[in-house]
């Protein structure tokens, strides 16, 4: 605690000393200059103030001729240090612009103004006091400086009974925005005041310290300006939003189709109806489209797609992307061309095609190199080596280039793959569905009890129910509805898939049946077993490549897109409508909404799009988002989506109040489900020693009317589509709070990277997770079908799975969504780490959650060299890093940010 408080300026009171003075009308103006209390003896004004007051040098009073009255206060000079962060590139406007600030700043007609607003109330004119207005000095002086950061300074004259400080205006006079880091004012007795700012400033802005006030406890002098600031962050919901704007407000996805370009780009709104209910997303009020007055009308790349000012990326992130968007111009659109120079080109036709893509790369010939319309982008080839043209080697083929054809490879990803969620305990065979059988019609599975029973080691299937030995990864209810328009799409095949798991005396897990389903209208089932010849082994790998793009699919749709960035963008969007920036729940959430708005818009721009890179990419095509559409309405539900929960509802854990969370696994060894817990727990942990710190009894809570506000708004307006579902959480004490938080915090942090990060390392090699299916297992009746099955069984899969075209286009935007870039901040950092909260006792504990995290990651690492838990170590196999909480930048299949980022 000592060296925490002495970070932040605490440990001991400083005063301000003259060495110079001069006397001027009876009052005092002082250079300040900080020295430690203990080496003079000071006498300090009005005695018994109830604000801290500058400690004047009993030698500077003595000198006066005219004593010091407490009703005559003194002035005296405190000392403002602004840091602002430099644009690491900038066009010719921008230079133009920043030289013509320079100049206008040297002149004083254009300049960067500061105002100190007290926490205090001026008896006189019953507003907040307030210090002269003072510029920044030598701004036009340091326009050059090429550093990433650069301090300025300015000098404000405040009465000792001026108060603290509790804000700060900012007025940006030029014509240049620019970024904002933090504000730090030097010279009042209780030690330095610290504005983290992180902003964007253009015109005039207000900060507020990091001291923390519950909204009833808002200084008098600063009350008027919290309600202020959260008003104009709301908006009016009315008109076209601009790039520079700083409002949040809700809108229904009506923009993922174009109707102006044709009726084959028309999509549904989701969002706002019973057909299609939806989380809301950010509002950006541009106009509807001609053809169609609900839809509003679409920004295609490149220009930007609105979101608040401050929730944009930064330029690391933004140079990560672009770096990554270059590469997939080069993979996706080389291969279109290429394929269309020659029709050999268009499917894989041996396992040797695709490893080309990691050893030769996409060579560059003259020719195409002619055609590509882009200049910057050739411009950008010719700079960079030939190794940019290859795809990196995916890591489930770097240590086995063939595990992933073994069915324990293909059982251990269930539960420490890319998608380990889904899985569930099997309760009930054969499996029933849950779809209306008047819409369509009965769905009995087609699994008997002869298809496993020589899978079992000697048990009965009741007897493997009974003692947990069976699991089931269940997509049929999901693909059912879909199916009959998804297979009459152009080169997409597919069924509803049930895959069922038996776990071995090992602890690890083993496919013994998937069950095939078509839509309504055909009514065909079968089910495929393990193989016994080698016709049945090409069957088997066929249908688990039809079980893992079903699991993509899912993966993508619902557990990445829709669980953890569509349902807390509206989380997102009421904290910072609702909560101040004092407020203790955004200060606490700050980190974890960091740039999720951004990246949600893009994917509105370009991935979740009508002819999108999803609806490209995968199978369902252009009924992807329906599908995210009725897994909110049929399967999201916010009490379900923290861990222990979550793994209880899917049958992977049982209740048991001896563990340390309350749940105890049925599969041991479940990488997933063991690390995660242990984030968890340290998550929970912190966020209940923040919470019990604010709010030290019940009523506290009830009668916080931001947060009130922020959890009604983020339920009944951007979660609108369900807010008459009782399973809502109440909010009426700190556990009901911290059980909230935790899960908010947990899903954009831990969960979000366990799903996102092994994207590329799992899903770049296509035959391990293929994104989509053209064609469906060949039948005996088709002959013809059926013959070139059994000529070239290799070719057959092979042509079954994604395009080259296809594939490539997945592994480009799998390589980018899978990238941590070089300024990511993860699980137990913070910018600003030692004062964004100018409480001590809250910085001390975060450091201890720090600490936690980094023992965790240790004991992570021990596991994964722990030769008895074969999911995660043996020869071959991956570690399982998706939940070690740190990483370098670039691919590297491990890391948890503190945020939904990509």
């Amino acid at each position: 605690m000592a060296l925490t408080k002495e970070i932040m300026g605490f440990s001991s009171k400083v005063f301000l000393h003259n060495n110079s003075f001069q006397q001027k009308r009876g009052l005092f103006c002082v250079n300040p200059i900080l020295v430690p209390l203990g080496n003079r003896r000071v006498m300090r004004l009005r005695k018994g103030a109830r604000f801290p007051v500058a400690a004047i040098s009993e030698d500077l009073v003595k000198a006066s001729e005219k004593p010091v009255h407490a009703a005559k206060p003194v002035q005296f000079k405190v000392r403002a240090v602004v840091t602002v962060r430099n644009k690491i590139k900038e066009g010719f406007k921008e230079t133009m612009l920043k030289h013509l600030d320079a100049i206008s700043d040297r002149m004083g007609t254009r300049n960067v103004v500061l105002e100190l607003i007290s926490t205090e109330i001026d008896p006189k004119t019953k507003s907040p006091k307030k210090s002269n207005e003072a510029a920044l000095k030598d701004w036009s002086k340091k326009s050059n400086v090429k550093a990433e950061r650069v301090n300025y300074t300015t000098e404000f004259i405040v009465d000792s009974n001026f108060g603290v400080p509790g804000a700060i205006t900012v007025t940006n006079k030029h014509q240049r925005e620019f970024f904002l880091e933090s504000i730090t004012i030097e010279g009042f007795a209780s030690g330095a005041i610290h504005f983290p700012c992180n902003s964007w400033v253009q015109g005039e802005r207000i900060f507020f310290s990091n001291k923390t006030y519950l909204p009833g406890d808002t200084p008098a002098g600063l009350r008027v300006l919290r309600e202020k600031e959260l008003i104009n962050l709301r908006g009016d919901g009315k008109g076209v939003r601009t790039l520079s704007d700083r409002i949040y407000d809700f809108d229904t996805y009506n923009d993922l189709g174009n109707p102006d370009d044709g009726v084959e780009l028309t999509r549904p709104t989701i969002g706002g109806s019973q057909n299609h209910p939806y989380p809301r997303r950010c509002r950006t009020g541009r106009a509807p489209t001609v053809t169609d007055m609900h839809a509003e009308s679409r920004v295609e790349m490149q220009l930007p797609m609105y979101v608040p000012r401050d929730e944009q990326f930064d330029e690391s992130k933004q140079n990560t992307f672009a770096i990554k968007r270059l590469k997939a111009v080069l993979h996706n659109l080389i291969p279109g061309l290429k394929a269309s120079l020659s029709a050999n080109n268009h499917n894989f036709n041996r396992f040797s095609d695709i490893d080309d893509l990691y050893s030769d790369g996409l060579p560059l010939p003259d020719e195409i190199l002619k055609k590509i319309p882009l200049p910057q982008v050739v411009t950008k080839i010719q700079e960079c080596s030939q190794g940019l043209l290859k795809y990196d080697t995916p890591k489930i083929i770097s240590k086995d280039k063939f595990a992933w054809l073994r069915d324990d490879e293909f059982a251990r990803q269930a539960i420490a793959g890319i998608n380990p969620v889904n899985i569930e305990g099997l309760k009930v065979f054969p499996p029933v569905s849950k779809l209306d059988p008047e819409i369509y019609g009965h769905q009995e599975s087609a699994l008997k009890e002869e298809h496993v029973l020589g899978q079992l080691n000697g048990m009965t299937v009741q007897q493997a129910i009974v003692e947990n030995k069976l699991f089931m990864i269940n997509y049929h209810d999901v693909y059912v509805p879909f199916l009959d328009g998804i297979n009459a799409l152009d080169g997409r095949k597919s069924y509803a898939t049930r895959a069922i798991f038996f776990l071995t005396l090992l602890g690890t897990l083993k496919p013994i049946a998937i069950e095939l389903s078509l839509g309504p209208s055909s009514g065909s089932k079968h089910v495929v077993t393990p193989p016994v010849d080698a016709t049945t082994n090409w069957k088997w790998q066929l249908a688990k490549a039809h079980a893992c793009a079903n699991d993509a699919g899912v993966h993508q749709l619902v557990n990445h897109w829709l669980r953890t960035h569509a349902c807390m963008e509206p989380f997102i969007l009421s904290a910072h409508r609702q909560l101040s920036a004092m407020h203790p729940i955004f200060k606490l959430l700050d980190p974890h909404m960091r740039y999720t708005l951004d990246i949600n818009a893009l994917a509105r721009q370009k991935l979740i799009n009508a002819d999108g890179i999803i609806e490209s990419c995968f199978t369902p095509g252009r009924y992807c988002m329906e599908i995210s559409s009725a897994a909110y309405k049929n399967f999201w539900r916010f009490d379900m989506e923290g861990l222990p929960a979550d793994l209880i509802r899917r049958g992977m854990a049982v209740p048991d109040p001896t563990q340390p969370n309350g749940v105890k696994l049925l599969i041991e060894d479940y990488p997933y489900a063991t690390d995660g817990l242990l984030i968890w727990s340290a998550i929970e942990n912190w966020v209940r020693t923040y919470v019990n710190h604010y709010y030290r009894h019940a009523s506290l809570i009830c009668n916080d009317k931001e947060l009130q506000a922020w959890y009604s708004e983020s339920i009944n307006v951007g979660h609108g589509d369900l807010r008459h579902e009782r399973w809502w959480p109440t909010l009426n004490n700190s556990e009901d709070l911290v059980s909230i938080l935790t899960t908010l915090i947990w899903t954009v942090s831990a969960q979000h990277a366990a799903i996102n990060f092994g994207q590329y390392p799992y899903g770049g090699y296509v035959p391990n997770r293929p994104p989509l299916m053209r064609s469906l297992i060949p039948e005996e009746s088709d002959e013809a079908d059926y013959a070139n099955f059994l000529a070239d069984p290799q070719k057959y899969f092979l042509n079954a799975l994604p395009s080259l075209l296809q594939a490539t286009k997945y592994m480009a935007i799998v390589d980018i969504l899978s990238t941590h870039s070089p300024d990511e901040e993860y699980l137990g950092e913070r910018q600003q780490s030692s004062i964004w909260s100018g409480d001590a006792e809250i910085i001390e504990a975060f450091y201890r959650f720090s600490a936690e995290i980094r023992r965790i990651e240790k004991e992570i690492e021990r596991r994964n060299c722990d030769p008895t838990l074969r999911n995660r170590c043996g020869a071959g196999v991956l570690p399982y890093e998706l939940l070690a909480p740190t990483s370098q930048p670039g691919v590297t299949c491990r890391g948890i940010p503190n945020s939904v980022s990509t």
